[in-house]
């Protein structure tokens, strides 16, 4: 019975670590609008979110084609200064349906948001 109750404890302070660490990611983003212009460029407005803090962060966009394949991808390094909202344009090798933002991740921060 005191091992169970041993596992049960360890395993609920290890699930709120990591609930309250990535809760609050340092940089997030979203997709706002996104258009498909022609064949070899799309376009799409994120809209990126900081903390605390401005950090120094890397966002990436990609573009898909019908059958899901990624025709195109961009990253780029927002501003804090340049607002919230960023216009990022995307070159494709053929013909894009949809846009995906992938996330934006800044150091400390594995995973993209």
């Amino acid at each position: 019975m005191t091992f169970s109750a041993i596992v049960v404890v360890a395993f609920a302070a290890v699930w709120t670590w990591i609930t309250i660490a990535q809760s609050d990611p340092p940089v997030s983003s979203e997709l706002i609008s996104s258009e498909i212009v022609d064949d070899h460029t799309a376009t799409a407005v994120i809209r990126v979110q900081w903390g605390d803090e401005p950090v120094a962060a890397q966002c990436t966009v990609r573009a898909l084609a019908p059958d899901k394949a990624v025709v195109g991808q961009a990253t780029f390094e927002p501003g804090p200064d340049d607002g919230p909202d960023h216009t990022v344009e995307i070159a494709t090798e053929r013909r894009a349906t949809a846009v995906e933002n992938i996330g934006c991740t800044a150091e400390g921060q594995p995973r993209p948001r």
